[in-house]
């Protein structure tokens, strides 16, 4: 449906805001309106008597400046409507019971159900320990220590995957040369298993040509990655490791809600700046209370093959002060190898030779196996 300047539906036609549209665009344009306002819950094609607002407050996700009776809003006497100001007597975020605080953003006494709620797998599949993969920028190898991780505990008789959650910058498909499509049925969607019997579920699995862009926004990729976790059949996975994009952004924090983490590997390289960023993804991970296994830093530093000398090429190593800072027990440090870099462009990952990673495999499985990861 447009709307014009004459107004959204049950607008009165002398109404102060009649010039005013959706997020206070202005109507001498017509416009077209998919999605509720994230204030109130009214659509603009709705009429606007569903909306509740306050004739003198007005709401800023629609615009509607009406006269009719609170009650139909839902927000806090005390907390206020973010979107329209209103103030009826019902739970901040609409419900009878509260259980959409996680939408409302206001503290206040109604809150009474948590603001978290996990994703229920489907029924078919089974999930036992699932470790998430994060920086605090791109660049920096994550994609890589993922597919390593999978790599080695598969070796170790585990049944692993890799679900990736990096949407828009999709990697995990050519890193082990998947290139067929994942199939699905009327339940479920089927992923990819690699040449050792790693499931895969990426983005690029579902797209006709790999090199299509994804041009999403943040609550649409979140979405798509909470269907990866709940419509794709797991079957019997010990370990599961969650590819994120970098930062600190919708994904992560969808993931880190909807997911049943217990547990992240930060990826770093040595580089002073992204030492500070990286301090930005533990803190994070410590505000929404999920242990930090260990940090990986990545392009460490480039071993010489004749005098078989260490160097710093990126600089000197900060990832043992930020373990000791954040009391993180397990570090590993990778080098610059680049026959590491040619299974990577080859796909062939699961063939890659180096002891790296062991001990800190080594570690993060007796985290698991004992339930003692510190947050």
């Amino acid at each position: 449906m447009k709307i014009s300047n004459a107004g959204i539906a049950g607008k009165p036609a002398d109404c102060s805001r009649k010039n005013e549209g959706s997020r206070g665009v202005n109507m001498s344009d017509s416009y077209e309106f998919d999605n509720p306002c994230a204030g109130c819950g009214t659509a603009a094609e709705m009429d606007c008597s569903s909306c509740g607002t306050s004739d003198d407050m007005g709401c800023a996700g629609c615009g509607t400046a009406a006269e009719m009776d609170c009650s139909g809003c839902g927000t806090s006497a005390d907390a206020g409507c973010a979107g329209c100001g209103t103030a009826p007597a019902a739970p901040a975020c609409g419900t009878d019971d509260g259980s959409n605080c996680a939408s409302c953003g206001a503290d206040c006494s109604d809150r009474t159900q948590p603001q978290i709620t996990k994703k229920p797998l489907n029924q078919m599949s089974s999930v036992d320990n699932v470790i998430a993969v994060v920086s605090g920028k791109g660049g920096v190898g994550k994609s890589l220590i993922t597919a390593m991780m999978a790599v080695i505990m598969r070796r170790r008789g585990f049944r692993t995957a890799i679900l990736d959650a990096d949407v828009t910058g999709p990697s995990i498909p050519k890193t082990f040369k998947v290139t067929e499509n994942a199939t699905a049925n009327d339940v479920v969607i089927f992923p990819v298993e690699t040449k050792t019997g790693i499931q895969l579920m990426s983005i690029n699995l579902l797209l006709e040509d790999a090199t299509d862009p994804v041009l999403w926004r943040g609550p649409v990729i979140a979405g798509a990655v909470e269907q990866f976790w709940t419509d794709v059949l797991w079957e019997s996975i010990d370990y599961m490791f969650v590819d994120m994009p970098p930062g600190t952004g919708d994904v992560p924090l969808t993931v880190f809600q909807s997911l049943p983490i217990k547990g992240i590997i930060v990826v770093a390289s040595p580089q002073e700046l992204v030492g500070m960023i990286v301090e930005k993804a533990v803190k994070m991970a410590e505000m929404m209370d999920i242990p930090v296994l260990g940090i990986v830093e990545n392009m460490s530093y480039f071993e010489c093959p004749e005098c078989h000398g260490k160097h710093e090429v990126f600089g000197k190593s900060h990832v043992e002060e930020i373990a000791k800072k954040f009391n993180i027990p397990n570090v590993a440090r990778i080098p610059i190898d680049p026959k590491l870099s040619a299974a990577v462009d080859a796909g062939m990952i699961e063939l890659f030779d180096g002891d790296w990673l062991d001990s800190f495999a080594d570690k993060i499985e007796l985290q698991m196996k004992e339930g003692t990861a510190v947050n």
